[in-house]
């Protein structure tokens, strides 16, 4: 067996190169918008807390950013919390409710669709997280329609 000569890793090392940067940092032009849409079921994988920190990283790069959740995606709006709402029961348990929040804080625009909200998943309005815009099912395609009007860049999301 060969023997390794190499030291081990330590905390605090770098893996790979974090400060080169390939491809130019593209920012909106004025008036340029966004959608992110998802139709995940959260905490069934990554990609409800990835399109979150892109959404995020959308509305800071200057693009008007809206959040589209439908379907399954209405859970990642519901509010979160054990023994009590709001109480983060282990690390990153509230990551997907935190980062929803700090989208809006900081500009961002979410809407739920309220089929999917009580059909589903059985939850009312009030279930959702405070600043969230309900939404009649007949405005989810409405929506996705306006952005492509307005020559939007559209993020969709599908999980099963």
């Amino acid at each position: 067996m060969p023997v390794v000569t190499k030291p081990a890793h330590q905390t605090g090392d770098f893996l790979v190169n974090y400060e080169e940067k390939v491809f130019e940092d593209v920012k909106a032009q004025p008036g340029e918008k966004a959608l992110v849409t998802f139709h995940t079921v959260a905490f069934e994988g990554s990609i409800g807390l990835v399109n979150l920190l892109q959404a995020t990283r959308l509305l800071r790069k200057g693009f008007e950013t809206t959040v589209l959740l439908y379907g399954p995606g209405v859970t990642l709006g519901v509010q979160r919390g054990f023994p009590k709402l709001g109480d983060e029961a282990f690390p990153g348990h509230l990551a997907m409710n935190n980062q929803i929040v700090k989208f809006m804080e900081e500009g961002g625009k979410v809407y739920a669709c309220r089929f999917a909200l009580q059909a589903l998943y059985g939850h009312g309005e009030p279930s959702l997280i405070p600043g969230i815009t309900p939404i009649n099912p007949l405005d989810v395609l409405d929506l996705v329609l306006l952005h492509r009007k307005d020559n939007a860049f559209i993020l969709d999301t599908w999980t099963l």
